[in-house]
């Protein structure tokens, strides 16, 4: 379906109800008509905003979701599978029937006033992209971002979009303070690909452009090559890295293919859909990573895998980092020291 990623709409795995479309010689209903669905975004009020984890194999603790979907629509996308607990499709509706959580930058207030709040760097961008299409109207992110700088509370922010940019007074402010960091994930360097997997995230040589735009502006600014699929996206691995690194990145890291839940039986639809010749190798692939099976949620191999095409991916990341100068001393060196509590905890209702 051209500009979405899912081929289809299939049930969560926790939805009760089974839905089937039948004829019955009345008028069609036009949510069945074929083409592209309309994206619909439901404005929340979250309860709470800052998630904690205590996942060994993730660089941080904290982190913030703006939206609940990613119009992205990154068929691969690990975060599918969340849509489920809101009794919608990891599919479609993944990426159509977004939640904006317009108070979340009141929360966040909240959170920081908090008598013994310890500061750690949050991440934004965990499970959703906050610079999705919608964050053009809710602002989300950036009224976040507003909250974070008044406090002087350190930061990460992953995405795909370039719309980042959009925010570089703050973010260039933050900076100077050893504030914030930014990563920009980038799949492949082919327009056509990228067009399929992730059909509304920002196209590739814009992706680099941002990161180029983000270092001149003194943001320090690393690139995600994630994920990585194998006999699909790996072939360009040691290219991202070097484009990258030549627009200024200093930071990169990379992840395996993560197919938990409804996302693998997504992903073998998409793979006969656009790349029919090629889809059982894919899989064959895969599955050598994953112990035979399609995902290993296991931490400390769900980001890497294991076996030899594994390792062959491994081995050849760290070439290309060392070649380009990449991931030279201690990560980004964000500071937390320089936090103040913000003044009051705004209006939460």
């Amino acid at each position: 379906m051209k500009g979405r990623g899912a081929p289809s709409n299939p049930q969560g795995r926790f939805e009760r109800v089974a839905r089937e479309s039948v004829e019955d010689g009345w008028f069609p209903d036009p949510q069945d008509a074929p083409g592209r669905p309309a994206t619909t975004v439901n404005e929340e009020r979250a309860r709470s905003i800052v998630s904690r984890n205590q996942s060994p194999d993730i660089p941080f603790d904290a982190s913030i979701n703006p939206y609940r979907g990613c119009e992205h629509g990154c068929v691969y996308c690990y975060a599918r599978p969340s849509h489920a607990y809101l009794d919608l499709s990891p599919g479609l509706d993944f990426e159509t029937r977004l939640y904006a959580k317009t108070n979340a930058a009141e929360l966040l207030r909240a959170t920081l006033c908090k008598r013994g709040y310890q500061p750690t760097p949050i991440n934004l961008g965990a499970n959703t992209d906050p610079y999705q299409p919608i964050e053009r109207r809710y602002r989300v992110t950036r009224e976040l971002l507003e909250v974070l700088a008044d406090a002087r509370h350190p930061c990460t922010i992953i995405t795909k979009s370039a719309m980042v940019e959009r925010d570089l007074d703050l973010l260039a402010h933050m900076a100077r303070d050893g504030l914030v960091a930014v990563l920009v994930s980038v799949t492949s360097l082919d327009n056509r690909l990228s067009a399929k997997l992730e059909p509304r995230a920002s196209a590739p040589a814009r992706r680099l452009r941002a990161i180029r735009n983000l270092a001149a502006a003194g943001i320090p600014v690393g690139v995600l090559a994630s994920p990585v699929i194998p006999a699909v996206t790996d072939t360009d691995l040691e290219e991202i890295l070097a484009e990258a690194a030549a627009a200024g990145a200093t930071r990169a890291s990379y992840a395996l293919l993560r197919l938990p839940h409804e996302v693998a039986p997504l992903f073998r639809e998409w793979l006969q859909e656009h790349l029919p010749e090629r889809a059982s190798h894919v899989m064959s692939l895969v599955q050598q990573m994953r112990g035979g099976r399609d995902n290993d949620s296991r931490f400390g191999v769900r980001l890497r895998g294991e076996g030899v095409f594994a390792d062959l991916i491994a081995k050849r990341f760290a070439v290309a980092v060392r070649r380009h100068g990449l991931n030279q001393g201690e990560g980004f060196g964000l500071r937390s020291d320089h936090f103040r509590a913000p003044d009051g905890q705004g209006e939460l209702f």
